[in-house]
């Protein structure tokens, strides 16, 4: 039984699968869906078990979501060519049939330099302690995340 599961591309309703596993005690697991945004990537992923057949009622499959996935790290190449990490938002819950996410860490675009390469920096939302804690708490990983959060609110002031 393995500890992680890790996909690299997930396309279809297999997406489905994927979700079951992280809901059903593999913590860690991972895999990439191509969308424009977190709230694209949820819709997606609402899309493709739709496209596997499932007749599950949408607010059955958000539930399923909302228990699987913890965080939507969103890459994004930009209008110089250069990837970077846009959001790192965080999948808190339900307030009636709607997912509800906030934003821990955003790039924020500064300028561009001569050559037309973007400057930014990843700046934090101000979220001092997300819904995950108590996770990052059980395996060990409160500290390094307080120190994250901490540096990245330090370069915002």
């Amino acid at each position: 039984r393995p500890e992680r599961i890790i996909v690299g591309e997930v396309r279809g309703p297999e997406v489905f699968d994927l979700l079951q596993a992280m809901n059903t005690g593999h913590d860690g697991s991972m895999g990439t869906i191509h969308s424009n945004s977190p709230r694209e990537c949820l819709n997606r992923i609402e899309s493709m078990i739709a496209m596997g057949g499932y007749t599950l009622p949408q607010k059955t499959v958000r539930e399923i979501v909302v228990g699987s996935v913890d965080v939507i790290i969103q890459a994004a190449r930009l209008r110089d060519g250069s990837r970077r990490i846009t959001h790192i938002t965080e999948v808190i819950g339900m307030e009636g049939d709607v997912i509800i996410t906030q934003d821990i860490v955003l790039y924020n675009i500064k300028g561009e330099d001569a050559n037309g390469r973007l400057l930014g920096e990843h700046v934090s939302t101000g979220i001092g302690r997300p819904h995950f804690w108590e996770r990052a708490r059980y395996y060990g990983e409160e500290q390094r995340l307080a120190n994250a959060l901490e540096a990245m609110e330090k370069r915002a002031d």
